[in-house]
This record gives C-alpha cells, sequence and structure tokens, in this order.
C-alpha cells in the first residue's frame, strides 16, 4: 500500500487551490512531479499558479473554477474527474464565520456548510469509487482542531469540520485495507509566514509569531503525514496545544471562553 507515485496519466485533485493551505499543497505536490487539477472560484488566480507550476516543474497543471458551495459545480467537476485517473486529492476548500448563529447571514451559512461539509462529503465519494478500484490512491480532507468541541459564535464552522474530522478518521480504517491512504489534516490557526502589521488581526498580534504554522510548513506535515498514511495530522505547536486543550478539557468552561474570543474575531470581521 504505497503513495501514489507520479505518473504522466494520473492527477492530484487539490480544492481551495488559489490560497492558503490548498495552493502550498498544490505546490509541494508539483514539485514532487504530480500533475494538477487545480480549483478555486478565481480562475485568474489558478491560470497564473497553473502556469507558474507547469513552467517551473513541467508537470500538466489544469485549471477548473468552480464555486463548489454551488451543487451544479460540484456535479460538474466530478463529472470531469469522470475521465481522469485522480491518485491524490486533497479537499481543502473552506470558509468560516463569526458571530451568533441567529443573527448570521443565512445565505452565507449555507454556503459554508454546502462547501464545508456537502462539498467534501460528494467529492470523497467520486475519488474513493476511483481509487478503491484500483487499490492505490491517497485522501486528506481538511478539517480543524476547531471541530473537537462546542465554540460559541462559530457554530456552523464547527459543525461541520466535526462532521469533516470524524468522517475522514472514519475512512481512513475502512480504506486501510483496501490500499488506499486516508489522512485527516486538522490544523488550528495557519498563516503566512510574515503579515504585515497594517494587516494583522488582533489574533496575529496576540500570537507571537514562533507558535504560528506557515502555509508551506502546514503542507510539508500533510504530505509527509499522507506518505505514511497517518490517520490524523495536528500541524505545528499552536495547532497541536489547541487540539490537546479542546480534546481534553472541560468543555462547560473552555466553550464560553473560546466563544467570547471568536465573539470578538466576529467583531472585527464585521468592522
Amino acid at each position: 500500500m504505497a503513495f501514489p507515485q507520479p505518473s504522466i496519466s494520473a492527477y492530484a485533485l487539490v480544492t481551495g487551490a488559489s490560497q492558503g493551505i490548498g495552493e502550498a499543497i498544490a505546490r509541494k505536490l508539483a514539485a514532487a512531479g504530480h500533475n494538477l487539477i487545480l480549483v478555486a472560484r478565481r480562475e485568474d488566480v489558478l491560470m497564473r499558479i497553473a502556469d507558474e507550476l507547469a513552467a517551473t516543474h513541467g508537470v500538466n497543471v489544469e485549471v477548473f473554477a468552480a464555486d463548489l458551495s454551488k451543487e451544479r459545480d460540484v456535479t460538474a467537476l466530478i463529472e470531469h474527474i469522470e475521465n481522469r485517473t485522480v491518485s491524490i486529492c486533497v479537499n481543502s476548500a473552506g470558509i468560516a464565520s463569526f458571530g451568533p448563529f441567529i443573527t448570521a447571514d443565512w445565505d452565507y451559512e449555507v454556503n459554508q456548510f454546502n462547501l464545508n461539509a456537502t462539498a467534501v462529503f460528494r467529492i470523497t465519494k467520486a475519488v474513493l469509487d476511483q481509487m478503491v478500484e484500483r487499490g492505490s490512491g491517497a485522501l486528506c480532507n481538511v478539517g480543524s482542531a476547531a471541530g473537537n468541541s462546542p465554540i460559541p459564535n462559530n457554530a456552523t464552522y464547527v459543525f461541520t469540520k466535526a462532521g469533516v474530522n470524524t468522517f475522514t478518521e472514519s475512512l481512513h480504517y475502512e480504506l486501510k485495507p483496501l490500499g488506499v491512504h486516508c489522512t485527516l489534516l486538522a490544523p488550528g490557526p495557519v498563516r503566512e509566514a510574515e503579515i504585515p502589521e497594517e494587516e494583522q488581526t488582533f489574533v496575529d498580534k496576540l500570537v507571537p509569531d514562533f507558535l504560528w504554522t506557515t502555509y508551506e510548513s502546514c503542507a510539508e506535515d500533510t504530505l509527509r503525514a499522507m506518505r505514511k498514511n497517518k490517520r490524523r495530522v495536528v500541524p505545528g505547536p499552536l495547532s497541536k496545544a489547541m487540539d490537546v486543550v479542546s480534546t481534553y478539557a472541560p468543555r462547560g468552561s473552555l466553550a464560553p471562553l473560546i466563544g467570547s474570543f471568536y465573539e470578538k474575531m466576529g467583531e472585527e470581521q464585521r468592522a
């Protein structure tokens, strides 16, 4: 049960590939020689990344612009990959909201659920249909350390990420004897290595730089874990601390404390 090697006829599918974790993982996969199918909403950004990776690494890079919060776009992507050999899949696309659920923008909350949960669910099934039949492949779904516990003012996000966490870890055990690697990436806060002072949020200013996980280091940790077929990877010191605290601390006291923190994030987001 080996991790898929680069092949002229196979592709690594990466959603949320226009920025953040998705882009960083796509870059690492291209550097290792894997062809790519890059998925995100912003076609112009994807094209720029695709041109760069193809020129730098000599790989074939396809761009599939799609809003995966929309059922029709997910369906179109699934139909597209029916004609491709997908050896690796990284479901990284996702969004979050902060603030009270009852006063949240309902359309945004529905889109958040569809993107973070429903799209992951459907794309996972589509790629596993291929991988299991071949007896090889690697899947990584991006959940979150936030999915370990209740977080007031982040309810829809933790709803989706708790589902992705347990769904993916359950699949790990199902797929292991079938030859398919399956890893959950459950990060805490991840960001660029350097953030201009004028763009820093109060979280950036509150947490020392050495505790942050960068997108690049997160991608390295994730691919290392996928190659070893680890069930779960939590990259970086801050993420690991959040993972332990959210798993073992008393929820009755932890939830209100974290909820107040997320309430401030919501106020900053709306400002």
